[in-house]
């Protein structure tokens, strides 16, 4: 007999075979028992998981002449037509080679024509989605309301490119990638009925390498029998592809934690002279690095799709790092195995992401950090409050507190009349004397009024400008009184800064502390004697003469020839 690939030997011919893809195959069966078949199907999923197998199976059980359990019997006449592709009744077309509009036209025309043979005249559309715009138009109104006994199912690896007018016409299917259990569960069947020895690790290597892909795996499974023999063993599938093995992944892990730079240096040069595809060696210490992360978060192996002997190998590498750690060296691998793609010197990234993961500081939490930091600052300030406040109960105590050392008990000590010593005399303490206070007489500060003006103007121009706008009325109690024209003035006078700088200022010039109070011209609120009225007038005629010298005034007087307007 001629030999036939595992792929199309082993290809399910009942909805019960196919793998990975219940959901679908129970969908179908259920509406084959209920009459409930559509005219139209869509399915749409990744390479290898069984869109065509299935179509094929749908057709020879819809015409399937002794039906099983809804599933064909395969022994037939009309499921052994289907099976061998001799079909008058079961079409399939290749979307890629007959996607014009007039391929499309001529299926429109046999539509018209009835089954030779069975109930459902079917068309297979491999690949969908590479009919051209004009073709899918062509076919909506005849996907829309085909004849009774029209079934199409279309089949395709980019379901998104397909048109929402087709979309909506169909039943969508969406098949799902194959687990590496099912794959390797398949396998482990196929490698029984052919009497093929192969280790457990060898199956695993086989159903990565698949990548969810059935045909892929069951691709893959015969390059390693033509290699290999019937006796199958992991080291040499590693050995064919020349693949990374795991041993290698952990010798890196353990540089990284021994902080060895030169161990990692030699390292990469062994990578190199054994001629392994460096991308294809950072996505497995990715992989490598993930499974170790779900190890150390989950407390777990579960999730890692390995061998029992690995996994315990992963539990026992996880406690050595942090999520943060990990999380940090999957970053360095993801961005280096990007820059090797473009790089002309894909050696030197490797060998500085290796120093960088091998050079990399421990993460720690800032949340960690600040709660430290917390606990320590309110330690100390216990401490402190606790210190303060024992010297406050018991001050002299403290300072005279001295360690008592031994079991004997110190005893009270006795004088004799001899010993005793009158004092001839006692000092006597000394009488506190109030420091009087000397303010200024009125004379003073007139005298010193205009000094007192022109240094605010030197040192705040805005405040002596306004003070220069006032008037002394008196000072009396240590307080020095302004009048101020209007609210504006005295508002401004007493902001708190503005009247503790006019009293620094009065100090400076009048040697004395003075308080502040300003009051309205209008108002009587001070209590001035009428004795003092000649001194009030000497205080207007000596305010308007200092307010007639000032800079400004002057230039005033001088330019424009202005005179003064008395009040």
């Amino acid at each position: 007999m001629t030999y036939l690939v595992t792929a199309r030997k082993w290809r399910p011919m009942v909805f019960d075979d196919i793998v990975g893809q219940e959901h679908i195959a129970t969908t179908l069966r259920n509406a084959l028992a209920s009459n409930r078949l559509s005219h139209a199907y869509i399915f749409g999923g990744p390479r290898g998981v069984g869109k065509t197998t299935t179509a094929r199976i749908l057709a020879k059980a819809v015409n399937c002449l002794n039906p099983k359990d809804y599933n064909p019997d395969n022994k037939c006449e009309l499921c052994t037509e289907i099976t061998e592709g001799r079909s008058v009744n079961v079409f399939e077309i290749d979307g890629a080679s007959n996607r014009g509009v007039e391929e499309i036209r001529n299926l429109r025309e046999a539509v018209r024509y009835g089954p030779a043979k069975g109930k459902y005249k079917i068309y297979i559309i491999d690949e969908v989605h590479m009919l051209t715009k004009e073709a899918f138009n062509a076919l909506l109104k005849t996907l829309e309301e085909p004849p009774p006994y029209v079934m199409f199912i279309f089949a395709t690896t980019e379901i998104h490119k397909v048109p929402l007018t087709i979309l909506s016409r169909c039943q969508r299917f969406d098949f799902r990638r194959i687990s590496i259990e099912e794959i390797t569960s398949r396998l482990k069947l196929i490698a029984k009925e052919e009497t093929i020895s192969i280790d457990d690790d060898a199956f695993l290597i086989i159903a990565k390498r698949a990548d969810g892909s059935m045909r892929d795996a069951q691709s893959i499974f015969d390059q390693v029998v033509s290699f290999c023999g019937n006796k199958i063993k992991a080291k040499q599938i590693i050995s064919m592809w020349n693949l990374v093995d795991e041993e290698s992944f952990f010798r890196l892990t353990d540089i990284i934690t021994s902080k060895n730079i030169k161990d990692g240096l030699l390292f990469t040069d062994e990578i190199i002279g054994s001629g392994y595809d460096l991308k294809d060696f950072l996505n497995g210490f990715i992989e490598h690095l993930r499974n170790i992360l779900i190890a150390r978060s989950t407390n777990s192996t579960g999730l890692i799709e390995s061998s029992e002997i690995l996994k315990k190998r992963y539990e026992s590498t996880a406690i050595r790092f942090s999520e943060i750690d990990l999380l940090r060296l999957i970053k360095i691998a993801s961005e280096t195995e990007s820059a090797i793609r473009w790089s002309q010197q894909p050696r030197l990234k490797l060998e500085i992401a290796i120093v960088q993961m091998i050079k990399l500081d421990s993460s720690v939490e800032i949340g960690s950090l600040i709660r430290k930091l917390d606990n320590i600052s309110s330690n100390e300030e216990d401490e402190s409050e606790n210190k303060s406040l024992s010297l406050l109960e018991h001050p002299a105590t403290k300072l005279a507190e001295t360690p008592i050392r031994g079991n004997v008990k110190a005893t009270q000590p006795t004088l004799r009349a001899d010993q005793i010593v009158t004092p001839k005399f006692i000092i006597a303490e000394t009488p506190r004397v109030s420091e009087e206070i000397h303010l200024p007489s009125k004379r003073d500060i007139l005298d010193k009024w205009s000094t007192f003006v022109s240094e605010a103007k030197k040192e705040r121009i805005a405040i002596g400008t306004m003070l220069s706008e006032t008037s002394f009325v008196d000072i009396k109690n240590d307080r020095l009184c302004i009048s101020c024209p209007d609210d504006f003035h005295a508002d401004n006078l007493n902001i708190n800064r503005n009247r503790q700088y006019l009293q620094d200022l009065a100090e400076r010039i009048y040697g004395a502390k003075v308080q502040l109070e300003t009051i309205l011209s209008t108002q009587n609120n001070f209590p001035v004697s009428t004795s003092h009225q000649s001194d009030q007038t000497e205080i207007k005629h000596s305010t308007r003469s200092s307010s007639q010298k000032h800079p400004v005034i002057e230039a005033l007087i001088k330019e424009f020839g202005v005179k003064p307007i008395n009040p």
